[in-house]
C-alpha cells in the first residue's frame, strides 16, 4: 500500500509515518529527512539544500523527484509513505508519473487536520525539548521559519486537498487528537 500524508508542518506526519513503519513494515519517504541527510552530506548539492532550507524555502522538484526515484527502485516492503511530498500540484503530477514508471499506484491520501496556533506551540516545544535533551535543534524549528513554511503550505500545498478529493483518494483525520487516537484512526482508514 502506498499513501501520502498531507498536513502543515508540525501536524504529526513524521510521528504517524514512524508508527506505520514499525507496525506495518512500510517505508517512510520523508523528503524532510532525505533533504536533511543531503544537507549534512557536505556535497555541493547538500550545501544548496542547506541554504534553501535555512531560509524556510522549498527545494526544486527535480532534486526531490530524484531522491524519491532512488528510494522507489529499492526494497518495497509493506509499501511507501510519502511524507512531505508532493507539496504542489506539479509535484503531484510528477509523483503520479514516477509511480507509473516504477509500476506503483497510490492507494490513499490522508490529511492530518490541525490548527495553526497548535502548530506553533508544537514546533517551539519540539525545539525546546531538543535543547533540554542536548540534541541538535533543527534550523527551521522556530516561530519565524514556521510562519514562512505555513504560508508556503497554504499557498502551494492546500490545493492538493481538492486535487486528491476529486480523484477519490482523500481521507481526513483530526490531527489534534492524542497520538494513539490518530494512530487508531489511521489504521482504521488503511484497513477499511
Amino acid at each position: 500500500m502506498n499513501i501520502i500524508l498531507l498536513g502543515p508542518p508540525g501536524a504529526g506526519k513524521g510521528t504517524q509515518a514512524t508508527h506505520l513503519v514499525d507496525s506495518r513494515d512500510m517505508i517512510q519517504l520523508s523528503t524532510g529527512d532525505m533533504l536533511r541527510e543531503a544537507k549534512t552530506s557536505g556535497t555541493e548539492m547538500g550545501q544548496k539544500v542547506a541554504a534553501i532550507m535555512d531560509r524556510g524555502e522549498l527545494v526544486t522538484d527535480e532534486i526531490v523527484i530524484g531522491l524519491i526515484r532512488e528510494k522507489l527502485q529499492g526494497d518495497k516492503k509493506g509499501g511507501f509513505i510519502f511524507d512531505g511530498f508532493p507539496r504542489t500540484l506539479a509535484q503531484a503530477d510528477a509523483l503520479e508519473k514516477l509511480l507509473e514508471e516504477c509500476g506503483e499506484t497510490l492507494d490513499a491520501v490522508i490529511e492530518l487536520r490541525v490548527r495553526d496556533e497548535a502548530l506553533v506551540a508544537r514546533i517551539v516545544g519540539r525545539a525546546e525539548e531538543a535543547k533540554a535533551a542536548g540534541q541538535p535543534v533543527r534550523a527551521d524549528d522556530n516561530e519565524e521559519s514556521l510562519k514562512i513554511r505555513l504560508m508556503e503550505y497554504y499557498k502551494k500545498t492546500s490545493p492538493l486537498i481538492g486535487y486528491y478529493y476529486a480523484k477519490g483518494l482523500l481521507k481526513r483525520i483530526d490531527g489534534m487528537a492524542d497520538i494513539k487516537v490518530v494512530q487508531a484512526a489511521l489504521g482504521a482508514l488503511l484497513d477499511g
